[in-house]
């Protein structure tokens, strides 16, 4: 008898990336093998991993879901679980609206997964579990990771802001630290297994230690990555403002592995906005910390999420989010045109900003961020980069011969395609030779080429899953270290 399939469809920022990781490895775990790629949804169990930030997000479930049924009918045996924030959020309604659902949890109990599988299989009804605090960090479960060569690593869950246009707090609770331990010691098992990479991950990444009592906890994490060998290169996501501390800035600087990028939440320029959204700093605040950085480092990619439209933002505070952008000079910036997120304070305000209104002052946002996006990366030009080859980063690779990458400080860089094997994972070294608003080009030859660990991991993973059915890749943009975000993907919700 053949195992039991199973696909994954994540929607959302990394921190679903990373549980969706997660439930991978506790299926595989529990033996099920997964869907072969292209299945979508002919497979034994069908999971959802839910985002709950947007406004239309039930309606994207809702849609999906029902696309399902008639194949779960054509099928006895199949079985479609809910999970996520959608799932936290909504509970009871899921099966009400979708009753063919077999499995709905939440945020805190991925780890019950298989579990309620089974159950639902045995009783042959729905079960629903919805956990109000966190049962087990998420890092203790088993884990499928995409990548071989980068991998994410949870250092907290939860966030205790209170943004007026963000759930997540209502959904994962209040933040939850790790051990620093328990972080150092899953950082140094992944390495030995051929991981050069690694993203710290939290809801607020940089108000680590606020749980344990230590305000320094996360530069001290920083500067512990860095005495890792074998790990090449550190990144993390997504820090807060509020919690950017000088410290920080000197580990970053002085921490030969930590990457010259900093991916720094705006949102807006408007100090009147900023307080309207319950954000604890201003645009003073915000170009001061840019400014430092910038000072230790100064090569750093530093990027951002700004929301447009937000209820009541006026021209004139349109026009302080676009002084901002000009002078902070960000690499890239994801943006967002304003949307009501059911059960937060800022969809009951008055003053929403109408759509025609939101959607002009959002097309000259990203005319002037594109602008400025390709005027830093000719910069770039005539520096000699070492990039680490990625996978899957390059579109057109096949039709243009090259082979793609990232650059220390995150930028994506296409580059042709030496003689000598290069797998993802290896290093090279190149001279750019062009820029383009989102991307570079290396158009001579590599100048080096370093055969690395995780090269090696790449290949071995490869070559096992060669003698498996081909995977089902993870419903998401590509986002992060692990797997770079593209230009018009965010890093997180947008309410970091």
């Amino acid at each position: 008898m053949s195992a039991k399939t199973y696909e994954v469809r994540t929607y959302g920022c990394q921190m679903n990336v990373h549980d969706s990781e997660r439930l991978s490895g506790l299926l595989e775990d529990a033996g099920y093998v997964r869907a072969p790629d292209g299945a979508d949804g002919d497979a034994d169990v069908v999971v959802f991993n839910t985002c709950a930030v947007r406004e239309n997000a039930d309606n994207k479930l809702y849609g999906n879901l029902g696309r399902l049924a008639p194949m779960k009918a054509r099928r006895p045996g199949m079985q479609i679980a809910v999970g996520g924030c959608l799932a936290q959020k909504d509970r009871d309604t899921i099966v009400t609206k979708a009753p063919w659902v077999d499995v709905v949890f939440g945020t805190h109990n991925i780890g019950k997964l298989p579990v309620l599988l089974e159950r639902a299989r045995v009783q042959d009804e729905a079960q629903v579990e919805i956990a109000e605090s966190l049962e087990a960090f998420p890092s203790t479960l088993p884990t499928r990771r995409e990548s071989a060569y980068a991998a994410w690593v949870s250092i907290s869950v939860g966030c205790n802001n209170t943004c007026t246009f963000c759930i997540v707090p209502a959904l994962r609770g209040k933040e939850k630290d790790r051990r620093p331990g328990d972080i150092l010691a899953e950082i140094e098992a992944l390495v030995a297994e051929g991981v050069s990479e690694i993203t710290l991950l939290g809801q607020n990444v940089n108000a680590y230690g606020s749980d344990i009592g230590d305000r320094e906890a996360f530069s001290k994490l920083l500067r512990a990555c860095g005495k890792i060998e074998g790990l090449e290169r550190v990144r993390f996501t997504s820090p807060h403002p509020r919690d950017f501390t000088d410290d920080v800035i000197s580990a970053m600087a002085e921490t030969p592995n930590v990457m010259p990028q900093l991916h720094m939440p705006l949102q807006s320029g408007s100090d009147t906005i900023l307080k309207a959204m319950r954000r604890s700093y201003r645009q003073e605040r915000f170009l001061g910390i840019i400014e430092k950085v910038r000072a230790a480092i100064p090569h750093a990619a530093i990027s951002t999420d700004i929301i447009v439209g937000f209820p009541g933002e006026t021209e004139e505070d349109f026009e302080q989010t676009m002084h901002t952008v000009r002078e902070a000079r960000f690499a890239n910036a994801f943006t967002f045109q304003y949307s009501k997120r059911p059960g937060t304070p800022a969809a009951t305000m008055e003053n929403q900003v109408p759509k025609e209104v939101v959607q002009e002052r959002y097309m000259r946002l990203v005319a002037l961020q594109e602008e400025i996006s390709w005027e830093e990366n000719k910069k770039q030009v005539g520096r000699t980069l070492e990039v680490m080859v990625a996978e899957g980063e390059g579109r057109k690779d096949g039709a243009t011969h090259r082979l793609s990458g990232r650059a220390p400080d995150n930028r994506l860089v296409h580059f042709t395609k030496p003689e000598t094997e290069v797998r993802p994972g290896d290093v090279v070294t190149v001279e750019i030779t062009y820029a383009a608003p989102h991307h570079l080009l290396a158009e001579g030859a590599v100048t080096s080429v370093r055969r690395t660990r995780a090269g090696d991991a790449w290949a071995r993973r490869n070559a096992a899953e060669a003698a498996k059915p081909t995977g089902v890749m993870l419903g998401l943009p590509k986002i992060g270290a692990p797997e770079p975000l593209p230009a018009a993907a965010a890093p997180g919700c947008g309410c970091d």
